[in-house]
């Protein structure tokens, strides 16, 4: 019988002690799997792949950018996700109560509780997190040239790209589209996340669940960009107030049209270009995890 395959995603000089750091885990779950180091770009291709040769369980071992990729091969499929999680936010295992120590997460998937959690989509392209256009897809790729051809620092270059782009200061006009809304703006920003998601220090980003079959869209009022300085002061403050601050709507789906020809968008961290209109959607219960009851 195949066993569970874990793709880890290959990082140059960590592979190898990642590797020894969840052999360690799982032997202490008392938990057999086999253990499959991969590109990032090949997380998906493998994840079908394993599907396709019958394994029990799929696992992603990296950051959100790796369960991201992993379970858009799952998607519709009985086969559950793990995860253990590596990167360094880890945002969807966190808000499914999984710890973040290797050994503990390794319990979970021995333990092989599965919950159904919703998935959303956009264009037909699975999303776990959240997907935005306008300022952060242009961060995001600003942030990965430095460390390509720098060599830079994750948070550092991220620093950089922030000055960066909010002095370019992109603004998208926008028309949301959505059942019994109709929005037009222009802004620096609109989010859309899988299900609904607190937007305070303490819990930024966070979400209270993930299986509510619905959407948030967040609109960022600030079309200006001393406003926008002002906006990410008082985040870090936690004095951030929807009301203020920003449009926000829950819905089970939305279109959002432009007048651009071509969008850069960020998917899950992925920067994508994508050919407006955008249709976003939830997929209640399209993905089943090993996870806390």
């Amino acid at each position: 019988m195949p066993l569970p395959v874990i793709l880890l995603n290959r990082r140059a000089g960590l592979a190898a002690a990642d590797i020894r750091q969840i052999e360690t885990s799982l032997a202490v779950a008392g938990w057999n799997a086999e253990i499959r180091q991969v590109d990032p770009q090949d997380c998906r291709a493998a994840a079908t792949a394993a599907v396709q040769a019958g394994a029990p369980v799929v696992v992603a071992a990296g950051g959100d950018g790796t369960v991201s990729a992993v379970a858009g091969a799952l998607v519709d499929t009985p086969i559950p996700l793990g995860i253990l999680p590596m990167g360094t936010l880890n945002h969807f295992a966190r808000d499914l109560g999984l710890p973040t120590e290797l050994t503990l997460a390794a319990k979970i998937l021995a333990a092989g509780h599965v919950r159904q959690v919703d998935v959303a989509e956009v264009n037909g392209r699975p999303f776990i997190n959240n997907c935005s256009i306008g300022l952060y897809p242009h961060m995001v790729t600003h942030r990965e040239r430095q460390r390509q051809r720098l060599g830079r620092n994750k948070w550092f270059a991220m620093g950089l790209a922030v000055f960066s782009v909010v002095g370019r200061y992109p603004l998208v006009h926008v028309l949301i589209d959505a059942p019994g809304l109709l929005v037009r703006s222009r802004t620096p920003l609109v989010f859309v996340g899988n299900n609904r998601y607190h937007i305070n220090l303490l819990k930024l980003g966070s979400r209270p669940a993930l299986d509510g079959g619905e959407l948030s869209v967040y609109l960022v009022n600030t079309p200006r960009r001393i406003s926008l300085i002002a906006l990410a002061v008082r985040l870090l403050l936690g004095r951030a107030r929807a009301e203020r601050d920003f449009r926000s709507f829950v819905v089970p789906q939305v279109r959002i049209e432009t007048h651009r020809r071509h969008l850069r968008v960020a998917l899950d961290g992925e920067v994508l270009r994508l050919d407006p209109p955008l249709r976003f959607r939830s997929r209640p219960g399209a993905l089943a995890v090993l996870a806390p009851p």
